[in-house]
């Protein structure tokens, strides 16, 4: 395997934990209350958490985050070109998850979670980064916006699932 390869592997080892976190969710939190008081905010915190999210990444590939976070590992910096399709791809997905969320389709609910728990992880993970390293780390900035945004979604998320795939009003 190329050693590029490799190095990107390794280092988003977390998002693989967050992405089967995100499957469980789903499958484990049911069908989605419709709700407009309930699902409303949900929507609105859910395009809030993908600007972020998108903030977020301008700040990580403005400063290098595809070389530095990897080189704190150990391992050799990332293709610029699999950094950055990586987290297109992902803010797309987001981007496309949220009106089928609003629609109050099942699915949706499985990229949003991961859009949550991962705003959440990264606003203890940069500035944990930043201490190892005693200075500015690529991400710092605004990763403190997107870990609040993340737990406010994980909340709000919790709150329009119900707990059980049977329960309540038919998945979509």
């Amino acid at each position: 395997m190329n050693e590029e390869l490799r190095s990107f592997l390794l280092g988003t080892a977390v998002l693989d934990v967050l992405v089967v976190t995100a499957a469980l969710l789903t499958l484990a939190r049911g069908a989605i209350d419709r709700r407009p008081a309930l699902l409303r905010p949900a929507v609105r915190l859910s395009l809030f958490a993908l600007a972020s999210q998108a903030a977020h990444f301008a700040e990580e590939l403005a400063t290098g985050l595809h070389v530095r976070f990897p080189e704190l590992l150990g391992l050799p910096a990332w293709p610029l070109g699999l950094f950055v399709s990586f987290n297109l791809l992902w803010l797309a997905i987001w981007g496309v998850s949220i009106a089928p969320l609003a629609a109050g389709h099942r699915w949706a609910l499985f990229p949003v979670w991961f859009l949550a728990l991962g705003c959440a992880v990264n606003g203890v993970l940069h500035p944990v980064a930043a201490i190892v390293v005693a200075g500015y780390f690529p991400g710092l900035v605004t990763s403190p916006l997107s870990g609040v945004v993340g737990v406010l979604l994980l909340r709000r998320l919790r709150l329009v699932t119900r707990g059980s795939p049977s329960a309540g009003l038919p998945a979509r």
